[in-house]
């Protein structure tokens, strides 16, 4: 046996609260061809990895590591991976995989390939001492900035910035947001980064005050109508009855964009109050790697960072804990102390 690593791994789903996320010990996993072995410094701590943990999301591997949102550094290459030299900074983000030859890969949608994979869920994640990776699906990132900085960047951050894309926001228009974790509070940067206004409606007197801080010109319970119709509208919460108030509050013409991988059912529309008037609802699927490149460009120019809490990896599942009850801020991050 090689050597060894300690990994958080989900045992059977289940209540997070009841231990269905187990700390245990893993052969370190050789690189194949194309891929990179990466020490993980830091991993952030995503909604998804909960819907995984307690089975919302059926795991596609037994015992599989969640974690995709990793940055760490190059210290193997497998053959023929030469696009990164040993000690490089990378990212790992959700998308994987993609088989580069049905049409959705040949024509710009490879979020929509059928035979992509996902890092934390068809393979194993950064909730790991370390984690191989494509290098083709790898981010080359910048190595001067705190890797707790950079790591809700690869999900919240990619995940984020499409959501703003499919909700078809006009220059300097007017936008919702519903929820307010890790993704929104990127996304809520970014868009009013490039003049949009900020109406943001969600649960929890913390998620409140990072919006204030934010500057969003109106924070409301998620239930509340804003003040003015929105232009467009991004549904990050996971719960489908806030689907009818995003729609609600849209005026003739708006979008309403659901951001998650998981969402409750959503009630029965009207058609007058929620669709008429040529209001648009679109979902959102993982990404393509060009949205990852371009959001990075775009974090490089912009006045956007991530409002933190670092927690060590001793702690990924009290962390995740906190996500579940909504105990927590921001984005989430598990930082490697040993490093």
């Amino acid at each position: 046996m090689g050597e060894l690593m300690e990994v958080w791994a989900v045992g059977r789903p289940g209540p997070v609260d009841e231990g269905a996320l187990q700390r245990v010990r893993r052969a370190v996993p050789e690189p194949a061809a194309g891929e990179v072995l990466v020490r993980v410094e830091a991993c952030g701590i995503c909604r998804t990895d909960l819907h995984l943990t307690e089975g919302d999301l059926e795991p596609r591997r037994p015992s599989v590591v969640p974690g995709h949102q990793v940055v760490g550094s190059v210290v193997g290459r497998g053959a023929r991976a030469d696009r990164f030299a040993e000690g490089d900074r990378v990212g790992i983000a959700w998308l994987r995989g993609t088989c580069g030859t049905c049409d959705f890969c040949r024509t710009g949608s490879e979020n929509l390939c059928p035979r992509s994979s996902y890092t934390g869920w068809d393979a194993d994640g950064g909730f790991a001492e370390y984690a191989v990776v494509p290098q083709d699906y790898a981010y080359a990132l910048p190595a001067d900035r705190a890797a707790d900085e950079l790591a809700p960047f690869l999900c919240a951050g990619i995940i984020g910035y499409r959501s703003l894309l499919r909700a078809n926001l006009p220059p300097g228009g007017r936008l919702g947001i519903y929820g307010f974790g890790s993704s929104a509070h990127l996304t809520a940067q970014l868009a009013a980064a490039q003049g949009a206004e900020l109406f943001v409606m969600t649960r929890g007197e913390q998620n409140r005050a990072l919006a204030r801080s934010l500057g969003a010109a109106y924070v409301g319970e998620t239930a509340d109508r804003p003040p003015v119709q929105l232009d467009s509208a991004i549904v990050f919460a996971p719960a489908g009855e806030v689907v009818p108030y995003a729609l609600e509050a849209l005026k003739p013409g708006g979008t309403c964009a659901i951001a998650g991988i998981h969402l409750s059912d959503v009630p029965v529309l009207n058609y007058e109050r929620h669709l008429f008037h040529e209001r648009d609802l679109r979902s959102v699927t993982s990404n393509t790697r060009a949205d990852g490149e371009e959001l990075f460009r775009l974090v490089s120019r912009l006045p956007v960072s991530a409002h933190t809490t670092v927690v060590p990896f001793a702690e990924v599942d009290r962390a995740l804990s906190d996500v579940a009850h909504g105990r927590a801020a921001g984005s989430l991050v598990a930082v490697r102390t040993d490093r």
